[in-house]
């Protein structure tokens, strides 16, 4: 079902920023999920249509348009990442892999 988004004024800026928490985030979630809509579209035209497509009916034709409403449906969320723990992961992947090769 669309909402009628006619305009980068709706969804607004500041109701995106309250879901998201902060300008950069924002930024950098819609510019990634802009990305993968832009590959989803250009997969079609190939017959792959391997990527994930679009979480919402929409009236936009721009895929930041889009970005931005899968934002403000709480289709699309941010996720905290630790830096250390991922860290610690490949790390420790990285010592499996070695044990691994050691003994085979």
């Amino acid at each position: 079902m669309a909402h009628g988004y006619d305009t980068m004024m709706n969804p607004s800026i500041e109701g995106l920023l309250g879901d998201v928490g902060s300008k950069f985030r924002l930024v950098t979630l819609s510019a990634m999920r802009s990305r993968e809509i832009t590959n989803y579209v250009g997969q079609l035209s190939r017959g792959m249509g391997a990527s994930i497509p679009p979480q919402v009916a929409s009236t936009a034709s721009k895929p930041l348009s889009i970005a931005f409403e899968e934002i403000a449906a709480d289709k699309i969320v941010a996720m905290e990442v630790d830096p250390e723990a991922e860290l610690g992961l490949e790390a420790e992947t990285e010592a499996e892999n070695a044990l691994d090769y050691v003994g085979a």
